[in-house]
């Protein structure tokens, strides 16, 4: 099987971004523990979290794209749960490090991103399932 544009571009971005989440989660144990108070450090690692379990789900993604007809779809979830990856965790990253409130209300616009990138996931594998069937 010959693997599409749309799986390697997320498997390429998976994996840088698992290698990023990698540092800022090493960083943020080591530098950040003796400068950010407890509700800071705990509001970085949540982001650190987050970003850890879409990266998986975009490996995941990746597999998912092998088998499904119409990529176009997938293409699209995977867009939408990449920059409402970034916007979630950034939002939280900036929350923790600035210490301004203001920022945490841009961490919901990520969730509802990555929400939906989702539903499309599922939407597209239900037409592609529906192709199969018929």
């Amino acid at each position: 099987m010959k693997t599409t544009y749309t799986t390697k571009l997320i498997l390429l971005t998976a994996s840088f971004m698992m290698a990023f989440t990698t540092i800022l989660g090493a960083f943020g144990a080591h530098a950040l523990k003796t400068i950010l108070d407890d509700y800071s450090l705990n509001v970085f690692e949540l982001a650190i979290r987050y970003s850890f379990y879409n990266t998986i789900a975009l490996f995941a993604l990746a597999f998912i794209s092998t088998l499904l007809i119409n990529q176009k779809k997938i293409k699209v979830s995977f867009y939408l749960i990449f920059l409402g990856t970034l916007v979630f965790t950034c939002s939280l990253y900036a929350l923790a490090l600035l210490g301004k409130p203001i920022l945490g209300a841009i961490t919901p616009i990520g969730g509802a991103l990555i929400i939906i990138g989702w539903l499309i996931t599922f939407y597209a594998i239900y037409k592609d399932l529906k192709v199969d069937c018929d």
